[in-house]
C-alpha cells in the first residue's frame, strides 16, 4: 500500500490550494479514505473523510465550508480543495487509509502566511 500526497505550499490568506494524494496497492474505488493534518501545537487533527459509495463526504467544522475532499477512483487520487485559507490551516497534510493496518502518505507542507 501506497499514498503519496502532493500539493502543498506557501499561500497567503484568503488564497486556494488543491491536495492531491496518489493511493496504489489496495481497492481506492469504494474505501473510505480521510485528511487529517498535523501541527506541533495541535498533534493530529481530523479534517475530512470521504467514502464514494455512499456518496458520503465529512468535514472538520473548522474547515466546513471552505473545503471538498473528492476522489477520482479511475485515477486513484484523492483531492482536497482548499478555498479561503486560513493561518490556522498552516500544517502538514496526510492522506490516511484504514485497511488491516493504519496507512499514511509522508505528508504535504501547507502554509498559510502573508
Amino acid at each position: 500500500v501506497q499514498l503519496v500526497e502532493s500539493g502543498g505550499a506557501v499561500v497567503p490568506p484568503g488564497g486556494s490550494l488543491r491536495l492531491s494524494c496518489v493511493g496504489s496497492g489496495f481497492a481506492f474505488s469504494g474505501s473510505v479514505l480521510t485528511w487529517v493534518r498535523q501541527t506541533p501545537l495541535k498533534g493530529l487533527e481530523w479534517v475530512s473523510s470521504i467514502y464514494d459509495e455512499s456518496g458520503n463526504t465529512w468535514y472538520n467544522n473548522a474547515v466546513k465550508g471552505r473545503f471538498t475532499i473528492s476522489k477520482d477512483n479511475a485515477n486513484s487520487t484523492l483531492y482536497l480543495q482548499m478555498n479561503n485559507l486560513k493561518p490556522e490551516d498552516t500544517a502538514v497534510y496526510y492522506c490516511y487509509w484504514r485497511g488491516l493496518y493504519d496507512y499514511w502518505g509522508q505528508g504535504t507542507q501547507v502554509t498559510v502566511s502573508s
